[in-house]
C-alpha cells in the first residue's frame, strides 16, 4: 500500500472508531434507562391489596429488567472492545503512512488519537479488577467527544518527524506521559462520581446505584493516582529535561508545555502528599484531584489555543486554508 492509502485508512478507521463508539454509547445509555424502575413496579410492594396481579408482575418486571441491563452492558462492553481494535488500526495505519515509517505522535491530532487509545485500553483492562462497568456511558462519551475534537480541529496530514521529535526519546517520553494521562483522566472520571454521589446521597435504584460507595470510589481513585504520578514523574522530570537537552541544549526552557507539565505534577504530587499526612480524603482529595485533571487537559489542548511561544512542535494546530 502506498503512503496516501496508509494515511486514507487510518482517517477511515478513526471515523469507523467513533461510529462505534457511538454505538457503544448508546447501548450504555439504553442499559442506564433500562435500570430506572417503573412506577408501577415501584408501587406494587405497597399495593397487596389490590389482587394478587401487581404482585405477581412485580418480579417478572424486576427479572426482565435486570435481563435488559446485562444484555445492553455486554453489547456496550462489546463494541467498546471492537472500538479499541478499530482505534489501534487508526493508529497502526497513521505511522505506516509516514516515510520512513514511525509511531504515530508526530503531532497534537495524533497524540490526542494515542491518548485516548490509552484511555480505552485503561478502561477494559481495570473494568473486572474495579467493577468499573458504572463507568463505561462516562468513557464512551468521553472518547467519542475527544476523538471529535481531534478530528473537526486538530487533523493534519501526516509529515515526517521534525529533527527535535527525530529520537528515540519520543518513544520513552511521550508513551509514558499517555500512560500516566489515561490513568489520570481515569482517576478524575472516579473523583467526579464522588463529588456527585456525596451531594445527591447513596441511591437504591437508577443509574447512580450501581456507583459504588464513597468509601470504595475513594479508595479506587487512589490507587489509580498513585499509579499514574510515578509514570508522570518519569515523563516531566527525567525523559522531558534529558530530551530538552539533546534537542534544544537546555533542561529547562520555560516552555508552556513544560511549565503547564510541571503545575500539573505539583498539584498532582500536593494531592498524594496530603492523603498520605494529612489524612485528606474524601470530598477534599476529590476536588483536588478535578484540579490536578483540569490543569492536565489545560495542557493537552487548552495551551495550544492561548500561547504560540511553545517549542513543542508536536502541539503545533494546522490550519488548512481552501485555495480559490
Amino acid at each position: 500500500m502506498t503512503d496516501a492509502a496508509w494515511e486514507n485508512l487510518s482517517d477511515q478507521a478513526v471515523a469507523v472508531a467513533g461510529i462505534v463508539y457511538f454505538l457503544a454509547l448508546l447501548a450504555h445509555l439504553v442499559e442506564w434507562a433500562s435500570l430506572r424502575e417503573p412506577a408501577p413496579a415501584r408501587a406494587s410492594a405497597g399495593a397487596a391489596s389490590e389482587g394478587a396481579v401487581a404482585v405477581e408482575t412485580g418480579p417478572d418486571r424486576a427479572a426482565d429488567r435486570e435481563r435488559r441491563v446485562a444484555m445492553f452492558g455486554r453489547l456496550g462492553l462489546l463494541l467498546t472492545g471492537l472500538a479499541g481494535a478499530v482505534h489501534f488500526v487508526a493508529l497502526l495505519a497513521r505511522g505506516l503512512a509516514a516515510d520512513p515509517n514511525r509511531v504515530p505522535w508526530g503531532n497534537m491530532y495524533e497524540f490526542t488519537v494515542s491518548g485516548t487509545f490509552v484511555v480505552t485500553v485503561m478502561y477494559l483492562v481495570l473494568y473486572r479488577r474495579f467493577a468499573l462497568a458504572w463507568m463505561a456511558p462516562i468513557v464512551t462519551a468521553f472518547v467519542l467527544s475527544t476523538l471529535m475534537v481531534s478530528v473537526i480541529w486538530l487533523h493534519s496530514e501526516v509529515t515526517p518527524l521534525t529533527e527535535a521529535l527525530n529520537s528515540y526519546w519520543l518513544v520513552i517520553h511521550v508513551v509514558s506521559a499517555v500512560i500516566a494521562t489515561g490513568a489520570f483522566t481515569l482517576g478524575g472520571i472516579l473523583s467526579a462520581a464522588y463529588l456527585v454521589k456525596d451531594r445527591r446521597g447513596e441511591a437504591t435504584s437508577g443509574p447512580l446505584a450501581r456507583v459504588p460507595s464513597l468509601p470504595t470510589l475513594d479508595r479506587v481513585s487512589y490507587r489509580i493516582h498513585a499509579f499514574a504520578f510515578p509514570v508522570w514523574t518519569f515523563a516531566v522530570l527525567i525523559t522531558g529535561p534529558i530530551w530538552a537537552h539533546e534537542a534544544w541544549s537546555s533542561y529547562w526552557n520555560w516552555d508552556p508545555k513544560e511549565v503547564w507539565a510541571f503545575i500539573t505534577w505539583v498539584v498532582y504530587a500536593a494531592y498524594l502528599h496530603a492523603r498520605s499526612t494529612a489524612g485528606w480524603k474524601g470530598r477534599n482529595a476529590a476536588i483536588l484531584a478535578l484540579v490536578g485533571v483540569a490543569t492536565l487537559w489545560f495542557n493537552f489542548i487548552g495551551i495550544n489555543f492561548f500561547s504560540t511561544t511553545s517549542q513543542h512542535s508536536y502541539a503545533e494546530i494546522v490550519t488548512v486554508v481552501a485555495r480559490p
